[in-house]
């Protein structure tokens, strides 16, 4: 769920003023899972421009206040919402951690850095939600501490049905700045894509594992 319509636009405005997220539907990029994609999206850009890491930081900062109140802890998810999430983090006067794909296999074994509590209430920071798997095993790893997750946030999400049936499977709320739709209709409108290439991004998005495997 998007936090409201304006933030939704003017995210993705931001976003592709600053070429974070990329649109490519006559030469797709090819993802770690194996997928092609007629969009790339690294929202780490986003920490080399400072006003717009400060947007950003303050829109999430915002609504975390507004709908949780003071967490005790902002957790970001390794490795693209560390920088990101310490940002919210500071922003709100609260302690950060980041949490590992997996625990390191050596030295104190980690999955967790940082220092949190048993029962302490976490937000957590996400940049990217695509199926939602990595981001949810670190929700898991803060539950496994025994702290009580109150939701996450993320910069922008796909909008896969597969992301919200695994959210929902977990029982995690999930807000985000901006989502495809919203990236869809500012690159329309700004002629940053035809109405051509927009038939193709939605149709990769309605299918995304079987698009363009032949």
């Amino acid at each position: 769920m998007i936090f409201d319509k304006n933030t939704a636009k003017q995210t993705a405005k931001v976003l592709l003023q600053i070429n974070a997220i990329k649109l490519q539907p006559e030469t797709p990029f090819k993802w770690a899972s194996g997928w092609n994609s007629p969009i790339y999206c690294d929202n780490r850009i986003i920490l080399s421009f400072p006003p717009i890491r400060n947007y950003i930081r303050e829109e999430m900062a915002k609504f975390i206040e507004q709908h949780y109140g003071k967490p005790d802890v902002i957790a970001g998810v390794a490795t693209g919402a560390i920088g990101i999430g310490m940002l919210v983090a500071e922003y709100l006067g609260l302690p950060f951690v980041y949490v590992r794909p997996e625990a390191k296999k050596h030295g104190r074994q980690n999955q967790i850095e940082g220092f949190i509590e048993a029962g302490q209430n976490v937000v957590v920071v996400e940049d990217l939600i695509s199926t939602g798997k990595s981001s949810l095993n670190a929700v898991k790893a803060l539950k496994k501490a025994n702290t009580n997750v109150k939701g996450m946030i993320a910069i922008f999400s796909y909008g896969f049905d597969i992301a919200n049936s695994n959210f929902e499977k977990e029982q995690i709320s999930l807000h985000t700045l901006s989502n495809y739709e919203s990236l869809l209709e500012e690159a329309l409108e700004t002629n940053y894509i035809t109405k051509e290439q927009l038939g193709t991004l939605s149709i990769w998005n309605a299918n995304p594992s079987k698009w363009n495997t032949i």
